[in-house]
């Protein structure tokens, strides 16, 4: 992913996921509002607007996807880190309020790993750390003491099997056990995150039970984006 200064970050990757048109348009026209540019120049972009656009691509005529597509593209991987980092932050939550980000799921990884470069890109350590689901732990840096919020790539109502579990929010079993090992490692879980949310709320949470104690918690839930905001 290249970036052009200070303008903003060059258009580019793969003719099926960017805006062709408009990566192709000359300068000249930069001023004509389309819909997908609207009146942008041509070397300039917003950036949580093209992953949108991305991302609607890649879930067209899908019930569920793992976003693999867009998550591995060069381009794709810079604006989920700094996209992700600026919506949490939006929620409350900025650079020096979290210490770590925890993948949820294996395709929730590149998410994780995009947006610790993300956060190096502007001078701030983050952390990142995956689930382990064959002995209940995590991988990564200790998160003893540290402040983490969760991530995964889409979370909805609806339960989809994905690559380690079962996970849906209001039946949460396999959150609320996520939930249990984080905090057994001595960690302090801020929220849960999601690229793709399905829950159309004005102020969603997360309900998990801790299994060791009963004890019942509601997470702040961030979506990056709703589902109903990508299907036509």
């Amino acid at each position: 992913m290249t970036q052009d200064n200070a303008s903003g970050f060059r258009k580019t990757g793969p003719a099926d996921l960017r805006d062709d048109a408009a990566a192709a348009r000359p300068a000249s026209a930069a001023s004509n509002n389309d819909d997908d540019n609207a009146s942008l120049p041509d070397d300039f972009f917003d950036a949580k607007d093209l992953l949108r656009r991305m991302l609607v691509k890649e879930v067209a005529n899908k019930p569920f996807s793992e976003l693999s597509a867009v998550a591995y593209d060069h381009q794709g991987a810079g604006l989920i880190g700094h996209t992700l980092l600026d919506v949490i932050e939006e929620q409350g939550y900025g650079l020096d309020d979290f210490d770590a980000v925890g993948a949820l799921t294996a395709a929730a990884v590149p998410l994780a790993c995009a947006m610790v470069h993300a956060a190096a890109s502007r001078g701030q350590d983050l952390d990142a750390f995956v689930m382990d689901f064959v002995y209940p732990s995590i991988k990564g840096p200790s998160i003893k003491g540290k402040r983490v919020i969760l991530l995964d790539s889409w979370l909805s109502e609806k339960s989809y099997v994905q690559t380690s579990s079962l996970v849906t929010l209001r039946n949460g079993n396999e959150l609320s056990l996520d939930f249990g090992v984080v905090r057994n490692e001595g960690a302090q879980i801020l929220a849960v995150a999601s690229l793709i949310g399905g829950v159309d709320m004005t102020e969603p949470v997360v309900k998990v039970v801790n299994p060791v104690n009963g004890e019942t918690h509601e997470l702040p839930f961030i979506e990056v984006f709703r589902e109903s905001e990508l299907r036509d």
